[in-house]
């Protein structure tokens, strides 16, 4: 009895910390790529993706981004198994945030490839697909992978919230990657869709865990 008394504040606190965490990874992540974009030669937010940040002299700026953001959301994904343990979606919530976290540590090791005039002198190529690159396809596919499981990861939060009878964030969380998957869809169009949809999802778990963190 003394031991639990003594163990269960410190545990809550560490919580409430790698809970933290993800609530600072989706700014951090964005506030860098935005910094970037808007300060780096040759880049335009509506032909190019923050990806290609990664890229030129600066680019390690970028890659410690997805690097540190990857480790942000992995801690994130602890702090979540913790706060949703017993609960509805306590098992698979917590996994799906991992698999988002562990594809920035992938997108930052593989680089995007080089196109539509970035990095500056980089020639105009419309059909970047077929000429991709094999760490450019790991990159791609990471992204693909880690959004579809925060998606998922969101559905599954959605049930969490509704059990919990929090029916604002239970709706929430079911616009929201209904939202990022019209993003991505829309990115046919421009790139600065797929941009948004991806920021919308980061900065939504940025709020979910934020607010997981003020409860425990």
């Amino acid at each position: 009895m003394t031991t639990q008394s003594i163990t269960t504040p410190a545990l809550r606190l560490s919580t409430r910390a790698l809970l933290a965490a993800g609530s600072v990874a989706g700014p951090l992540f964005l506030g860098v790529g935005v910094a970037q974009g808007l300060s780096r030669e040759g880049f335009d937010f509506t032909r190019n993706a923050i990806s290609q940040l990664s890229l030129g002299d600066l680019g390690l700026i970028q890659v410690a981004g997805f690097l540190l953001t990857g480790a942000l959301v992995l801690a994130a994904a602890a702090g979540l198994r913790r706060a949703l343990s017993g609960t509805a979606g306590g098992r698979w919530a917590p996994r799906l945030i991992g698999v988002f976290g562990a594809s920035f540590l992938l997108a930052g090791v593989f680089k995007a490839d080089a196109g539509a005039g970035f990095p500056a002198g980089t020639p105009d190529t419309p059909d970047a697909a077929a000429s991709m690159s094999w760490h450019g396809g790991v990159h791609m596919v990471s992204g693909m992978v880690g959004y579809l499981a925060l998606c998922a990861a969101f559905f599954v939060l959605a049930r969490h919230f509704a059990a919990a009878g929090r029916r604002g964030w239970a709706v929430a969380c079911r616009v929201v990657p209904l939202a990022v998957l019209a993003g991505f869809a829309a990115s046919a169009s421009t790139v600065l869709a797929f941009t948004l949809g991806a920021g919308l999802g980061l900065l939504a778990l940025a709020a979910v865990t934020a607010h997981l963190a003020n409860r425990n």
